[in-house]
């Protein structure tokens, strides 16, 4: 199957091209249809699936249909949950409507207001955006969502992790009620599905792959160890393995500041990325991990979803997460787009029980090994019986956009999530109307 066949223009097929994408990815196959149908969409897949694109494409196909109103009013929203993943969806919107008559913008907290507002003053026909940020500047009246056609809401499952329930059901509020929605979230859970039957209109499902499964192309392993070991024996893989760029999940930002002072300590370039940094810190360190000056990008799980490092050889779990699924998308930062990668987790006693937990949820049991000198310390407490209920949002789900920071429950999704559906109707287009 072309990009050709899937009905896109000519202007987004020249784009593509220029990217040099020849191929659709299974969950672009399956997601671009319907949308230019005019479908709402609920749509499953794992990091570095293309799942951007899938709905990038053709929202950009429908509105270039369509003549551009004189001022240019916000006709396509797309909310993600972490500013990181609000830049690199921009970038992706940039670039696919480079030959097409359409204006984007990107905001997010953790920077200066005035050139964002500035920017909406101009009029733009698509807008990602944080929560966040968002609301601030409805509030401030520099925006309006009064003209939306089409509402994406990317990353769905990590938006209740975090927290950012009511913030979406304050955004729905202020878009018309006929409007095309998309949903892109890494797994089906029940909450998903409760918050899908709110906004969603008879949708098209499509899954890419199977939920919270691991990609083929990464080689997991476990290295148990002593907690107080854990610095020590990153240190020797790094050096002993040659390893030159290693994306490396602390469970705390406190944690993730101590560890990248040992690195650097031991001449090893680091960085840390995390909620409390600033956003032109981030920017930094990240554009650092890219290009080769920065070889160890240790980060809390703010980095876990949306990031594109190209080829990334190595992810390394300092600190299992305390929710199962996490793990799926931490190590998926690796083995993206057909190549090869490596997950390594360094597993403590106390740690174990999320071991078995992730173990379940990936239908595998991971490899594991114990290293001379690091061996696990049989003093230590042992694996708590029961883990954490549910899938609150964890304490390293750290986005300074939020400002709703209420848990995202099972109870919660479901007595706010249960709206009036006629309120919800999309509008209904077709791609040839």
């Amino acid at each position: 199957m072309s990009f050709k066949s899937l009905g896109l223009s000519e202007a987004l097929l020249k784009a593509i091209q220029k990217k040099g994408y020849t191929t659709p990815s299974p969950i672009q196959q399956k997601a671009i249809p319907p949308v230019l149908l005019g479908k709402d969409v609920l749509a499953s897949a794992q990091t570095g699936t293309g799942k951007t694109a899938g709905f990038t494409l053709p929202l950009l196909h429908l509105l270039s249909e369509e003549p551009n109103q004189k001022h240019r009013p916000i006709r396509a929203l797309i909310l993600t949950p972490t500013r990181e993943l609000a830049a690199q969806v921009y970038a992706n919107v940039k670039e696919y409507s480079e030959f097409l008559n359409i204006k984007s913008a990107v905001i997010f907290g953790g920077v200066n207001q005035n050139p964002q507002a500035a920017t909406l003053r101009q009029g733009v026909d698509v807008l990602v955006a944080t929560p966040g940020r968002l609301l601030d500047l409805e509030n401030q009246k520099v925006l309006s969502l009064k003209h939306v056609e089409i509402f994406v809401l990317d990353e769905a499952d990590r938006m209740l992790d975090m927290g950012f329930l009511r913030d979406i059901e304050r955004v729905m509020k202020l878009m018309p009620s006929k409007r095309q929605n998309l949903m892109f979230s890494a797994t089906f859970s029940k909450d998903i599905k409760k918050l899908a039957n709110g906004i969603l209109d008879h949708p098209a499902q499509v899954e890419a792959t199977p939920e919270n499964t691991t990609v083929d192309a990464i080689n997991q392993k476990v290295y148990r160890v002593a907690k107080s070991k854990k610095a020590a024996l990153l240190l020797k893989l790094i050096i002993d393995g040659q390893w030159n760029q290693i994306l490396v999940f602390t469970r705390t930002k406190h944690g993730a500041n101590n560890l990248t002072k040992k690195l650097l300590g031991a001449n090893i370039s680091a960085a840390a990325i995390h909620g409390n940094k600033s956003q032109g810190a981030r920017t930094k360190a990240l554009a650092g991990f890219k290009s080769g000056k920065i070889n160890v990008l240790v980060a809390t799980d703010i980095a876990a979803r949306g990031l594109d490092i190209p080829l990334l050889p190595h992810v390394v779990n300092f600190e299992l997460p305390n929710i199962s699924e996490d793990y799926v998308h931490r190590i998926g930062r690796t083995g993206r787009a057909g190549a090869k990668g490596e997950a390594v987790s360094l597993v403590c006693t106390e740690e174990l029980g999320y071991l078995r937990d992730i173990g379940k949820l990936v239908g595998m049991k991971i490899p594991s090994e114990t290293l001379e000198g690091f061996e696990p310390d049989p003093n230590e407490p042992k694996a708590p019986k029961k883990q954490g209920q549910g899938r609150g949002r964890s304490s390293n789900a750290n986005n300074s956009n939020s400002r709703g920071k209420g848990k995202a429950s099972s109870n919660k999704a479901t007595n706010n999530s249960n709206r009036n559906k006629s309120g919800n109707s999309r509008r209904s287009r077709s791609a040839n109307s």
